[in-house]
């Protein structure tokens, strides 16, 4: 039985609009499908290990089973969800090892991004950088999550679509968005918010006057930064789980 709970995790799942014809209205429920998902993924709202059963889904989606396969193979293919044939698919899990994985790649791929952007920065990408900067820190102030998300995402691809590279860019996103789903189950202290901000602002301000080596190891800095928090408290919720306890001797009479 579909629960209340799982039901409120997507309950925005019907806000997209539907196209009129079949093959329009299959594609626009795949998109809603795939961004409610998405979404409830990336928060931690479906935790990691959380099966996916495509009658459910569907069930908790107001949609047929069609768009929702569909949905699950793209989040399949950005590396969020493992499915396994005759087996189903469910919310890939979040280990130390991957972590470490998911921000080295981000680091030798955001650093050839940058290397670029800091060359060709204009005036119009410091705009929409700082706007989308000044996003985040309002989304984070009110609590807004999903927006911080959102604006945070459009600061670092605003930056590095100056880079002019769609090859680069489109190899990222799934490295991305894995490291995002980190960011969400590994809470950091408020005060860290500050932190945050002031290497947003070394990455901008260092793009703004073309400093390619200031850009660099700025944004290598923050990604750093980034991993020993996330690595820091998966390491410390492990070590608070009590270890499974010892056999004790056999007895030895009736």
């Amino acid at each position: 039985m579909v629960t209340t709970h799982r039901r409120s995790v997507l309950s925005d799942a019907n806000d997209d609009g539907r196209a009129g014809g079949a093959d329009g209205q299959h594609r626009t429920l795949a998109d809603s499908a795939t961004a409610v998902l998405h979404e409830a993924i990336l928060t931690g709202r479906l935790p990691a290990g959380t099966p996916l059963r495509l009658n459910e889904m569907a069930d908790l989606l107001g949609m047929s089973m069609s768009p929702v396969r569909e949905s699950i193979r793209r989040l399949a293919a950005l590396g969020l969800v493992e499915v396994v044939q005759h087996k189903g698919a469910w919310v890939m899990p979040l280990t130390v090892e991957d972590a470490v994985d998911t921000h080295e790649t981000r680091i030798a791929m955001e650093t050839a991004l940058i290397e670029r952007a800091a060359t060709r920065f204009t005036a119009r990408d410091a705009r929409r950088a700082e706007a989308a900067l000044d996003e985040h820190v309002a989304a984070s102030a009110r609590g807004d999550a999903t927006a911080a998300r959102r604006a945070h995402t459009e600061f670092h691809f605003t930056i590095y679509r100056a880079a002019g590279s769609r090859w680069l860019l489109r190899g990222l996103e799934p490295v991305w968005e894995n490291s995002e789903r980190y960011r969400f189950a590994t809470v950091t202290p408020t005060g860290q918010h500050e932190e945050r901000f002031r290497e947003h602002r070394a990455i901008l301000d260092a793009c703004v006057a073309g400093d390619v080596a200031a850009a660099v190891a700025a944004v290598q800095v923050h990604i750093q930064h980034a991993a020993d928090r996330v690595i820091g408290k998966m390491n410390t919720d492990a070590a608070a789980v009590p270890a499974a306890r010892a056999p004790g001797p056999a007895p030895t009479g009736c």
